[in-house]
């Protein structure tokens, strides 16, 4: 099993920028995905970037490409999300999410989730 811990959300001022932390125990070797989804208010869970967790290959979602950096520190097991230029349709609960199984950009499930933590951004 696997445990994703977020940390890092808070209130911004439109422009602004903040980092979210995703730290991972238990059974973090059989990892091979991180990432972290978002959820607005009365809207779907939605994808917002990943990387692989050996390789450091990273995709994005088209409305967070050049503003939202991922990387990852393997020797501390914790993926992070540096939001940069925030705006107001930022906000939402971000969520950490981790995969063993399939690729980067295909196949297996998110079997792991964190708690979630609240972004909110101020027009």
């Amino acid at each position: 099993q696997v445990q994703l811990v977020e940390s890092g959300g808070g209130l911004v001022q439109a422009g602004g920028s903040l980092r979210l932390s995703c730290a991972a125990s238990g059974s973090t070797f059989s990892l091979n995905v991180g990432g972290w989804f978002r959820q607005a208010p009365g809207k779907e869970r939605e994808f917002v970037s990943a990387i692989s967790w050996s390789g450091g290959r990273t995709i994005e979602a088209a409305s967070v490409k050049g503003r939202f950096i991922i990387s990852r520190d393997n020797a501390k097991n914790t993926v992070y999300l540096q939001m940069n230029s925030l705006i107001p349709e930022d906000t939402a609960v971000y969520y950490c999410a981790a995969k063993s199984s399939g690729t980067l950009y295909s196949g297996g499930a998110w079997d792991y989730w964190g708690q979630g933590t609240q972004v909110t951004v101020s027009s």
